[in-house]
């Protein structure tokens, strides 16, 4: 008897050609694509958003009032990685995945249409938070379905490379709203832009929506998610998640360097351009089209290098780099902005963090209890987005505003990349050994990046 059409689609996803592979490589980060594009345009029309739906008399309070509701939506994250990631776990990657992608729509839309406070009142900043809070919860599980379904459709050896693309579909999605945000500026009068110009690209993340869907259900489930025996039930996942509570907290650690930066360099950079450093607007969403476009590069270039060398000496080796440069770069940029400092300033932050992300994502894929792999992982992430990148925004625009120095946001990324260094040196204890409930990851095994399924 020969194979179905379906239990050959999804041998393919670990065993294809290189071509079907990128295909399904493409199919399973749409979603994350969708993600992006909207977060960044929160973040880089954080001025005019704050202008139509939180008006006030202070420029800064109304900037903060929006930076606050952008980084309410990662509050919700760890909700979502908990309730949405144990279903994924139990039910399936593909059909967890269409989940957390209708959920996010939902809330892209919701943000697109709202009217502003002079049309609706309260209601206005309300559903634009309700928009967030649903964005959030969805993104909870979206970032760990898409990375564990990436390393376990790898091929053995190179599970770095392909995680690494989960990143990846994220910085084309940068490219795209900063090429949307240039070019409305070239067609585009301020006061039209400040009046309505600004949901174009929302309204543009909208009708994508439909193609997203479609290449999302054509995904087939894991060859490593059906040779599981037992799905946990939602009692046993918040089960194994209590007992590996440190586990989590480490994780959540190690991945604050990589969501700090992150968002320091694309959600905030435009902001930082124009608001702090007095740049062209044009300038700004320059500089981060090629912050995408390195952050691209680097990527798979630090996911096949942890592959080579192991994921442990290439996270302390970032780890370390961002402690020592990230505070003295941003202050280099502040003594004297310019558009080519700004740019050599950011492009060696795209280098920290597309280095460290690269081998950041397998490294939180393999020391999850494999039962638990997506609630795991998301909860891990979760909670660093939550406490770390997500109020990135706020919480630089607050420094700077209270110290008066306009690299403080420097002093927030050190500070990331010190609890980085040290839950990575927590995790790959005792000569590379990693703890996960009762199973462990052997020390070469871990340092070279191959995947040991550990068991709760």
């Amino acid at each position: 008897m020969q194979p179905s059409a379906s239990t050959q689609s999804a041998r393919s996803t670990t065993h294809g050609s290189p071509l079907a592979l990128m295909r399904t490589v493409l199919r399973v980060t749409a979603g994350n694509f969708l993600e992006q594009f909207d977060f960044f345009l929160f973040g880089f029309y954080a001025t005019q958003i704050s202008a139509v739906f939180f008006p006030s008399s202070s420029d800064f309070a109304a900037l903060m009032k929006t930076f606050a509701v952008f980084g309410a939506g990662f509050l919700m994250r760890p909700l979502g990685a908990v309730f949405l990631g144990t279903y994924i776990d139990k039910v399936g990657r593909r059909k967890g995945l269409i989940v957390t992608l209708l959920l996010m729509a939902s809330g892209t839309v919701l943000i697109a249409f709202v009217p502003g406070y002079q049309s609706i009142g309260m209601l206005a900043p309300a559903l634009v938070l309700v928009g967030r809070l649903l964005q959030g919860f969805s993104a909870g599980a979206e970032l760990g379905g898409v990375s564990v379904y990436l390393s376990e459709m790898a091929t053995p050896g190179r599970k770095g490379f392909f995680a690494a693309w989960q990143s990846g579909s994220q910085q084309v999605s940068i490219m795209v709203a900063a090429a949307l945000g240039y070019g409305l500026n070239q067609w585009m009068d301020k006061s039209t832009i400040a009046a309505w110009g600004w949901r174009i690209p929302f309204f543009v993340g909208c009708m994508i929506i439909p193609v997203i869907f479609v290449l999302r259900r054509s995904l087939q489930e894991t060859e490593a998610f059906k040779s599981q025996q037992h799905r946990p039930s939602l009692g046993e996942s918040w089960a194994a998640l209590l007992r590996n509570w440190g586990l989590m907290l480490a994780g959540a650690l190690m991945v604050a360097l990589t969501t700090c930066t992150f968002y320091l360099i694309t959600v905030y950079a435009p902001t930082f351009g124009k608001s702090v450093l007095h740049l062209s607007t044009e300038d700004s969403l320059t500089v981060t089209f090629f912050v995408g476009i390195s952050n691209f590069i680097w990527l798979p270039v630090g996911g096949a290098l942890s592959d080579k060398i192991g994921r442990k000496a290439l996270l302390v080796t970032i780890a370390v780099l961002a402690i020592l440069t990230a505070y003295p770069a941003l202050a280099y940029l502040a003594a004297a902005p310019t558009f080519l400092k700004m740019l050599g300033v950011l492009l060696w932050l795209s280098f920290i963090f597309g280095m460290y992300n690269g081998a950041m994502i397998p490294a939180l894929t393999e020391i999850m209890p494999a039962s638990v792999r997506v609630a795991g992982f998301s909860l891990a992430y979760s909670l660093a987005t939550a406490l770390f990148g997500g109020f990135t925004p706020e919480i630089s625009t607050y420094l700077i505003h209270a110290t008066g120095d306009r690299a403080a946001p420097g002093y927030w990324m050190t500070f990331a990349a010190v609890c980085a260094l040290a839950a990575t040196l927590a995790v790959y204890r005792k000569g590379g050994q990693v703890h996960a409930g009762q199973g462990q990851v052997a020390p070469g095994q871990a340092a070279r990046g191959q995947t040991v399924a550990a068991r709760t």
